[in-house]
């Protein structure tokens, strides 16, 4: 195998002969090969495999569809030793007969393709075989690729939530306790009480839908469940009223809460597994009339931190952003509503300035991803731990940047800003609806005019717009009102503006995925003097305007006229520009 792989590497030119070789010798007896170069640092996964595949004359799979996993390979294979050994079973070429009827295909289904992420692991090739009776053939293609079509493909596994809820009955919460692990992975539904595989299910569907947060609403006759998607709420399914109790007792099991307390709100988090994806709950319980109402906020770890360059800034703005991070001192606030991306951006900032050269630290409430090289600190109220007074302690460990999660009080406002003023960078959050009114917020909370101006570097205001659906969008012209509205009646009968007809890719709703608008205003001599006399945030961003200040409903229509959001969407998350 060394030497077929060498002369494929130098047929093939995918890989670099003589740092092959080298390599190969270097590890000679150190394991399997295929497993000893998946894990070799000078070559990629795709290489490695693309290597292989042209030594093994087996095709490579960049894309694996979902629908060409068998039923025989779902029912027979289980989701836990397709995730263990990283494969999925596809249809060969030619072996469903290229007919229309999907039953008619199965039936004539003769020969199997195991897709592998490790070329040469036979004895699950020789598995699959014996669990599906049916011939094998083998190909090959990445972990990410097999773990996200294993994701897709046993959904059609799992029991409709219809069907589980109406097994449930009052003995299985006796099992809930002994049922639930640290890391409970969603896929694995076999011999699982009827209530986990409900609460599987619920799960397992918003993280295939990209759903931020789910929502259990009780009402008089039924229980409502509903998936925050992009933002917006949507009615996911409706469910028996009896089976509340069961539900709610799940969840709060899942994140180590009191099932007996019912008349309290409560709050938890826990880990959930999906194949790869380590998912992290933040849960939330409160009583109201018809029984407890449950929402559960779902951070998905694998997606990691977003770079600045991800945010949707303007040219102009990501340059204005990174002379920003390389000041020494002062105070950077960004603004917005809750679930606007404060946080978002703020991670971003920390991870372009993160370096072995400064300290950074974070006060945060929660700690919502981690981030390397950093240290971060959680916010605990009930024991005195504070932002304010977590902020008093960490300018005792010497940081050249801090992160304040947000100012909801006077003494953490006048701390960040004092903390600014004494040779710190301070990044924080407010909730106000523009960048102006930041400075009216600060004023408000008691802080000193003359502390405000001289620590203030830039305030950035926010907000998160619906893209539209890449898979479905078409070109559609505005009427005159909306383009007038968004101040490009210039723009009329020009063509340039896309919409989404809805497709199952976006849930039907014609947008998928966000992106973000800004409002950066730079904090110069003009302002400071107009912070310092007390004048109003109107005032204030008339004069930013002046200067040349790009609002959000402005970055919004430059968006629209790129064709990423629609003028609805800015038009709904953005508020009318002061004349």
């Amino acid at each position: 195998m060394k030497e077929l792989l060498l002369q494929t590497a130098k047929r093939t030119g995918l890989v670099d002969t003589d740092q092959l070789s080298k390599y190969l010798e270097e590890t000679n007896g150190q394991g399997r090969i295929d497993e000893v170069l998946l894990n070799c640092p000078f070559f990629t996964e795709d290489v490695v495999l693309k290597l292989f595949a042209e030594a093994l004359g087996w095709e490579y799979l960049t894309d694996i569809p979902s629908k060409d996993v068998p039923v025989q390979f779902i029912e027979n294979v289980p989701a836990t030793y397709a995730q263990h050994h990283f494969l999925i079973g596809i249809k060969s070429n030619g072996s469903n007969g290229e007919t229309s009827n999907e039953a008619d295909a199965e039936d004539e289904l003769s020969e199997l393709t195991v897709v592998l992420s490790k070329p040469l692991d036979a004895n699950a090739l020789d598995n699959v075989s014996k669990m599906t009776g049916l011939p094998v053939k083998a190909a090959v293609s990445t972990r990410a690729a097999i773990t996200s079509v294993i994701d897709v493909a046993y959904e059609q596994r799992s029991t409709i939530i219809e069907e589980v809820a109406e097994e449930l009955d009052s003995q299985n919460l006796d099992q809930l306790v002994d049922e639930v692990s640290t890391s409970d992975d969603l896929l694995d539904v076999v011999n699982r009480p009827p209530v986990i595989r409900l609460v599987n299910d619920i799960l397992f569907r918003a993280l295939q839908l990209r759903a931020s947060d789910i929502h259990v609403h009780p009402f008089e006759s039924r229980i409502q469940i509903r998936y925050r998607i992009d933002g917006i709420l949507y009615d996911a399914l409706n469910l028996n009223k009896n089976i509340l109790s069961l539900i709610t007792s799940r969840i709060k099991v899942m994140a180590g809460m009191d099932i007996a307390e019912r008349r309290l709100p409560q709050d938890g988090r826990c880990t959930v597994r999906l194949g790869q994806r380590e998912v992290d709950l933040r849960i939330s319980t409160v009583p109201t009339s018809f029984g407890e109402r449950s929402v559960l906020r779902l951070l998905d770890k694998s997606s990691g931190i977003f770079s600045l360059n991800e945010l949707g800034l303007a040219k102009e703005d990501l340059d204005k952003f990174d002379t920003l991070l390389n000041r020494s001192h002062g105070v950077i606030f960004v603004t917005g509503p809750t679930g606007s991306g404060k946080s978002t951006t703020l991670y971003a900032c920390l991870n372009r300035i993160n370096s072995a050269e400064k300290n950074v630290l974070t006060i945060e409430d929660p700690i919502e991803y981690q981030l390397e090289g950093i240290s971060q600190i959680q916010v605990a109220n009930k024991k005195g731990m504070t932002f304010a007074t977590s902020l008093r302690h960490v300018l005792r460990q010497d940081p050249d940047v801090i992160m304040v999660g947000e100012v909801r009080d006077i003494e953490t406002a006048r701390m960040a800003i004092q903390s600014s003023l004494t040779g710190h960078l301070v990044f924080s959050t407010l909730h106000t609806n523009d960048s102006a009114g930041a400075v009216s917020r600060l004023l408000d909370l008691g802080v000193e005019p003359y502390l405000v101006s001289s620590s203030l570097i830039a305030i950035i205001a926010q907000r998160l717009v619906r893209k539209v659906c890449n898979n479905c969008k078409e070109p559609v012209e505005p009427a005159l009102h909306e383009l007038k509205e968004l101040g490009l009646a210039d723009e009329a009968g020009k063509g340039k503006f896309f919409v989404g007809k809805g497709c199952d890719k976006c849930f039907q709703t014609g947008y998928r995925g966000r992106t973000g608008i800004y409002e950066m205003m730079l904090i110069n001599q003009d302002v400071q003097n107009l912070i310092y006399a007390r004048e109003s945030a109107g005032t204030i961003k008339r004069h930013a305007l002046n200067a040349g200040l790009k609002t959000l409903r402005i970055d919004g229509a430059r968006k629209a006229l790129a064709g990423i959001t629609t003028i609805a969407e800015v038009l709904r998350v953005t508020q009318a520009d002061i004349a």
